[in-house]
């Protein structure tokens, strides 16, 4: 087991830190980088001196025997030594990158750019959550610089008694709210239970005081049949010839006050004050083990933790039980292997411990961080999140560190979640592109909507599909985390700013098409002509739909357009002729006198769609969308036609279908935006799905041309539940 606490009043040597980076390191030059830093640090802070009175090469040692104990690599190391050389002295973080490397002086700025952040502080109370999510945020870039902090820190919390009280207080309070959680994550066990313990006793020193004369008391008391208990244990396990070693441990000073002062337990009710550790050698003899102890000893029922077929969030893995002795006295057994028995000390760092001759990659390690610890990438995500920092730091309290629910993925893979917590939560912690393309979830085998509050012990699996068209305005209501409503809202931006862009370019185009048929040239004609490369390069446009959206900006305007192209306009002269009568036909063909003409059913297109006519057997021309699939096979017949522009506006039928999460009132507010809109609905048909729990909904309404139509798609894709819209093609 690698020791991490040691005695305050203890100093340790550069030789004590070799001794144990050379365990594990052997390559020279390896070593000599690491050699090379502490002389670089002792150099650079020599006449430095501590508030304690220590030259300070003293704290840089015990930040890098720390980080040696939990087997870092040498940049890590390193860097443990460097930490503070940018800060308090004249060396840049150029210097560090000449004399080192440029990963070691990247540890390092990051590093000090944390401690500056501290040191800007003007009122503690109005910055202490900036300056908290702030260090979040420069800890969550690279695992290294979050072990690197936790040792500068408990280092630090070991020599506090040097500082004055109110320094004490300050120090201790940030580091029980912003470090010993981060550690506690990690599965940094022993970090976190040091860290917790040294703030308490500076916080709370009667209640700390109060705390440990009741635990001496209790141990004490204790002590007799808790080796009777390990003898017994012991003398059986060597009966089956089992590999396995016996030790003892006491619960945390901190915890122990969380439950008697916090939760309001009495001391009596604390099952698990002392805890009989067992580690052996394999997973097998883990549970072979649990059988005999519950065959000896009687287990309390609802006390039994099977961590290692689901593991903690923090990767832990153990089996916990609680026995009763026969004078009655409780404890609490916990059974794992050797590997189980590292990662539970050390958490992540055990995890990602340095390996010689592995090519170590911090990006690769980083990455593998993220996709083994769900909550990782939600850290970085609400930490870099913008606005008010106390509603940030509300949000990293509830999302990451007051996690309730437990529940898992169809492989078995647990995951975290604040209670109130819905399937959404769930996908957006899996990923976001799974949150953004969920369009059901399957709970316990059964389907259920995105809405269902998720409980602890929950199988979920999200069901996801290319073609959703991602979150809208309703999910926000549906989520309950800080990180997924954060996700939605940059997706519903995204997708406004594109929609902006879409009318944008429709108006454009709208321009164009009003102002090329004033010189006689119709929409398809002025495509093909502005369309054309010269064109676009003369404007310095990349493509056409870039053309448009200056037009809409008339920069160009479409007359410099129809300038460069040299488009004149067409005279008409009547000169005496009688007035022509205006034809009352909505569409026109130029290559037909008079001929009978009807839309077609099947596509029912409306004015601003691209049409074309099919001429049929006696019943003279039907109009069909360009891309109709109930003409493409029948070339021969099509003619041009065009819309009849000088006709007043009149409202065309239009068969529509949307696509929604069935929810209560669904068809109530769809309704209402077509009331708001005054859009005449002559026909609805809703169909529910309950496999999916979806509804499609079919309707006819009447609209004056395709501008408008998109209009109304653009407000009804913003009703809650609805994902998808489109026109029907009979």
């Amino acid at each position: 087991m690698m020791i991490i606490k040691e005695k305050t009043n203890v100093f340790h040597t550069f030789g004590d830190v070799e001794e144990k980076y050379f365990s594990y390191i052997s390559k020279e030059d390896d070593r000599a980088l690491i050699k090379r830093a502490y002389q670089y640090a002792d150099d650079k802070h020599a006449g430095i001196l501590r508030k304690s009175g220590e030259p300070y090469i003293h704290h840089l040692i015990e930040v890098a025997f720390i980080l040696a104990s939990l087997q870092g690599g040498p940049h890590t190391i390193a860097a443990g030594f460097l930490h503070d050389v940018v800060e308090d002295t004249d060396v840049t973080v150029d210097d560090l990158k000449k004399a080192f490397n440029e990963d070691i002086a990247s540890l390092v700025e990051s590093l000090t750019n944390i401690q500056r952040l501290k040191l800007s502080h003007r009122k503690p109370e109005d910055f202490a959550a900036e300056d908290h999510r702030k260090i979040f945020l420069g800890m969550a870039r690279d695992i290294r610089v979050i072990i690197i902090k936790l040792a500068d820190r408990l280092h630090n919390m070991r020599t506090l008694q040097s500082l004055s009280p109110t320094r004490q207080k300050v120090l201790s309070k940030e580091s029980l709210e912003v470090f010993a959680p981060i550690a506690h994550r990690l599965g940094m066990f022993d970090i976190k239970t040091e860290l917790e313990d040294l703030s308490i006793q500076y916080l709370e020193p009667e209640k700390f005081q109060m705390v440990v004369e009741q635990l001496d008391k209790r141990t004490r008391n204790r002590e007799k049949s808790l080796d009777e208990v390990k003898k017994k244990i012991a003398d059986m396990l060597l009966q089956y010839k089992l590999q396995f070693s016996i030790e003892s441990r006491v619960k945390g000073i901190y915890s122990i006050y969380r439950k008697v002062f916090i939760q309001e337990h009495n001391f009596d009710e604390i099952y698990d004050i002392l805890a009989i550790r067992l580690i052996t050698d394999t997973v097998a003899h883990c549970y072979e083990i649990l059988g005999y102890i519950h065959a000896m000893f009687t287990p309390i029922s609802n006390r039994f933790k099977d961590y290692i077929a689901a593991p903690k969030p923090n990767l832990y893995q153990s089996l916990h039980t609680t026995i009763i002795a026969k004078d009655g006295q409780v404890f609490e057994v916990q059974i794992r292997t050797k590997d189980m028995d590292q990662l539970a000390e050390t958490g992540v760092a055990a995890h990602w411990r340095y390996k010689e001759g592995t090519n170590y990659n911090p990006q690769k390690e980083q990455k593998e961080i993220e996709e083994k610890l769900f909550w990782f990438r939600d850290l970085i995500t609400l930490a870099d999140q913008e606005g008010d920092a106390k509603e940030v730091m509300e949000n990293l309290q509830k999302d990451i560190f007051e996690a309730q629910v437990y529940v898992f993925t169809p492989k078995g893979k647990l995951v975290e979640l604040p209670n109130g917590s819905t399937p959404l939560d769930f996908a957006y912690r899996v990923h976001t592109g799974v949150g953004h393309s969920a369009v059901g979830a399957i709970l316990n085998g059964s389907l259920v909507p995105l809405n269902t509050v998720l409980k602890t012990g929950d199988v979920i699996e999200i069901r996801t599909s290319n073609a959703s068209p991602g979150p809208n305005e309703g999910w926000l209501k549906i989520a309950h985390t800080a990180t997924a409503k954060n996700h939605i809202r940059k997706f519903l931006q995204k997708k406004n700013n594109d929609m902006l862009r879409e009318e944008k370019i429709i108006k454009g185009k709208d321009n164009c098409v009003d102002a090329f048929r004033e010189h006689g040239v119709n929409e398809k004609d002025m495509m093909a002509l502005v369309n054309q490369p010269k064109v676009l390069q003369k404007f310095e446009m990349a493509t056409l739909d870039d053309l448009f959206i200056a037009m809409n900006n008339r920069n160009p305007a479409p007359a410099a357009v129809i300038d460069y192209l040299n488009i004149k306009k067409k005279s008409v002269f009547t000169l005496g002729k009688k007035p022509v009568q205006t034809n009352k036909s909505a569409v026109l063909v130029p290559s037909a006198g008079k001929v009978a003409i009807t839309l077609g059913s099947c596509c029912t297109p409306i004015p601003g769609d691209d049409i074309v006519g099919f001429i049929t057997k006696g019943k003279g021309i039907t109009v069909h969308r360009i891309h109709c699939p109930n003409i493409s096979s029948q070339k021969n017949r099509l003619t041009d036609v065009l819309w009849n522009d000088q006709l007043e506006t009149n409202p065309y039928p239009v068969d529509i279908r949307l696509e929604s999460n069935d929810r209560h009132n669904l068809i109530v507010d769809i309704m209402g935006v077509f009331s708001q809109l005054k859009v005449s609905v002559t026909n609805l048909n809703a169909s529910l799905h309950p496999t999916t729990l979806t509804t499609t909904v079919n309707l006819t309404i009447m609209v004056s041309d395709a501008k408008r139509l998109n209009d109304i798609f653009n407000v009804l894709l913003n009703v809650a539940g609805v994902y998808q819209i489109h026109r029907v093609i009979h």
